[in-house]
């Protein structure tokens, strides 16, 4: 027990150390199978890393940019035969893109077919490509490949990191993209994630403690203990026992969960059609049991079995005693650690079922343990009583309302529109509307005693409840809730995207219409925020009008900068500072347009290469002067093109982007 708990502590940790890297996630390796005297395969491996993911070859248009393969054909010489085949994949509903997208994790094989005469020794080709994980993307990079006719299949297979030029004649890597940069922003992430979950979890277990499943258990557990047990200290000892061995219980479900599940399972969750509306269905269920409609109880011959086992002695019983406590009590608890698990899973994180079985189980084992320590206290605990039923009824209330977030996410996914931003509330105010009548008294279900008067505490929640569903009510007409923000769909996912009375350049804005953009300026949609995508007529404009320059490293298929885009730009503080207090130049890393004859020029990351794009003119910027190669990037600079604070990427956190965003401006003024 105590090694395991070790191992979940140990794994914990690691979740919540950062440091730096440089992003070269990708190696491609290069090797031929022979077919017949003339045929050939050529076989290009690309070996990811763990949590980032590549796209493939067959991307519809507007996504992502596809892998691409060409190959020399050595003046007609090589007969290219078909088209270059690939693995399966993983195929999700991107509710980014709104489209169906394929990618790869972990490893991917991409074989072409040619036919080549004898005098051959080697096949040039290249591969442009494109990868992402759940923070950041890389932009569109180009990698020579090498394929050596006559040698054994993966005997000399050339290695090339993202960015590397091949050697003609041995394959080997002899450049790495110097791209330096820290990941503290995600693994800060991660870390606010697992400790969401494990506080979440944490109070979600006192609250299964104060049902009628569990709640009675307490005094009689703790009397067993103290009663059977020799000595106090005996008493004691075996109490912590008995919550240790609940804490493992719970800890190994999550584990399994995650063992289940896997990793790629898991990061596609929060997309995946049928999850979510599975989700949804099993939510409602458990909805309904705590609203009295019936119980959800394991079968009775497991109880007996594990009961009989608890009359053991030694440690051994203990531990059964525990699995008793949690299979009797499934009842009341099942439908919570069955939330947990599916809240905790669609995070994406593998470790995440696990710290929230470990949040969830302490707060259950916590008052066995401290009331076997201290009996006394047994006599401040409030009498069993109806208003055990109560705490289990608000609680279906609140799975119902969470099963909406479910299907949510799969309206979203489908691009529907059944349940838009204005349905999703109506709803979220019908239930906290509901629930606020039934705190009050006013509403009676099946397991409830008669109610002749509410107490103090009752009325309390009542009018928080009640307050909170006033809340929601003006955002039907398009105010932002941001308490809620993470759970109705987005503003423009709606009827009305704007809201009533308001208009796209409200607040402000930087231009007032389209006819009087100034040159090389346009207007981001939907919020109509003044941008540039040339760097030096952004320059230009914010040294007119005296403003610091905000460069925004992005790219059309970046998911991560849509993300920025959509949940965090439109808040009104941060909306407000993008339309008033800078100049936006967004440099999209990926743009394919040619450049200018005169503005070709050789690559000074890459020597021998020719920036001959917009979109590698911008990544070279990137790259040489932020030592960064990762989008989204931001940067706050002055005009003489001097940093006015730290850039920062990925931020999803509105306050800290807001302060990121208010203090390069304080050093500017």
């Amino acid at each position: 027990m105590n090694k395991f708990i070790l191992i979940v502590l140990v794994a914990l940790i690691g979740q919540f150390k950062g440091s730096a890297q440089i992003f070269e996630p990708v190696t491609w390796s290069t090797s031929v199978e022979k077919i017949s005297d003339s045929e050939y395969n050529l076989v290009t491996t690309a070996t990811i890393d763990k949590g980032w993911h590549l796209y493939s070859q067959d991307v519809p248009e507007g996504g992502p940019i596809p892998t691409t393969f060409t190959y020399d054909d050595q003046g007609g010489k090589i007969i290219i035969l078909g088209n270059t085949s690939e693995e399966d994949g993983h195929t999700i509903n991107d509710p980014v893109f709104e489209m169906e997208i394929k990618f790869f994790e972990n490893r991917a094989t991409f074989k072409q077919k040619v036919e080549i005469p004898d005098e051959t020794s080697s096949i040039s080709g290249t591969v442009e490509f494109m990868v992402c994980d759940d923070t950041k993307c890389l932009p569109p990079t180009e990698v020579d490949l090498t394929f050596k006719i006559g040698v054994p299949d993966h005997s000399a297979s050339g290695e090339v990191t993202p960015g590397a030029d091949a050697d003609a004649q041995t394959g080997d890597s002899v450049y790495k993209t110097p791209s330096k940069s820290t990941s503290s922003n995600t693994n800060n992430s991660n870390s606010r994630s697992l400790w969401a979950i494990f506080i979440l979890a944490f109070f979600s277990g006192f609250a299964a403690l104060l049902t009628p499943c569990v709640f009675p258990m307490i005094p009689l557990t703790v009397s067993f203990f103290t009663k059977q047990s020799k000595t106090k200290a005996l008493g004691i000892r075996n109490a912590i026992y008995y919550g240790i061995s609940i804490v493992v219980i719970y800890v190994l479900l999550g584990w399994l969960v995650s063992f289940i599940f896997g990793a790629d399972a898991m990061n596609a969750l929060s997309t995946n059609v049928w999850f979510n509306l599975a989700f949804f269905l099993l939510l409602v269920v458990f909805a309904v049991s705590f609203l009295g409609a019936f119980e959800i109880t394991l079968p009775q011959s497991w109880a007996n079995k594990v009961d009989a086992q608890s009359n053991r002695s030694g440690l051994i019983g203990i531990f059964f005693m525990a699995l008793a406590l949690a299979i009797v009590s499934f009842s009341c608890t099942g439908p919570i650690v069955g939330t947990l698990l599916v809240e905790a899973a669609v995070g994406g994180n593998t470790i995440g079922p696990i710290i929230g079985m470990l949040g969830f189980s302490l707060a259950i084992a916590l008052p066995f343990a401290l009331f076997a320590a201290f009996p006394g206290w047994m006599n401040a605990l409030p009498k069993s009583g109806g208003w055990l039923n109560t705490v289990k009824v608000v609680l279906g209330f609140l799975e119902l309302a969470l099963a909406f977030k479910f299907l949510s996410q799969a309206d979203l996914v489908l691009q529907l529109h059944l349940l838009e931003r204005e349905v999703f509330l109506a709803i979220w105010i019908a239930i906290f509307g509901a629930l606020a009548f039934y705190l009050f008294g006013k509403i009676q279900l099946p397991h409830d005693s008669p109610v002749t008067y509410i107490s103090v505490g009752r009325l309390s929640l009542g009018l928080l409840v009640l307050s909170f569903t006033i809340y929601m009510i003006p955002g039907l007409w398009g105010a932002p809730l941001n308490l809620i923000s993470a759970f109705p769909p987005p503003q423009h996912y709606s009827e009305s995207p704007y809201g009533v009375g308001f208009t796209k350049l409200g607040g402000g804005g930087s231009a007032n219409s389209h006819e009087a953009l100034l040159e090389g300026a346009h207007l981001l949609e939907p919020h109509d925020i003044l941008a540039f995508d040339d760097y030096d007529k952004g320059l230009a404009y914010a040294k007119k009008v005296n403003k610091p320059v905000m460069i925004d490293f992005t790219g059309w298929a970046c998911v991560n900068c849509r993300k920025m885009e959509q949940n965090v730009w439109p808040k009104p503080q941060i909306l407000d500072i993008l339309k008033n207090d800078v100049v936006l130049v967004s440099l999209y890393v990926d743009d394919k347009r040619k450049l200018p004859e005169d503005q070709i020029q050789e690559s000074k990351v890459r020597p021998g290469k020719m920036l001959n794009t917009i979109g590698k003119l911008w990544t070279e910027l990137q790259i040489l002067k932020y030592k960064s190669n990762t989008q989204p990037l931001y940067v706050l600079m002055d005009h003489n093109e001097e940093n006015l604070i730290d850039p920062v990427a990925y931020t999803p956190d509105v306050d800290e982007f807001h302060d990121w965003l208010k203090r390069g401006i304080g050093n500017f003024e």
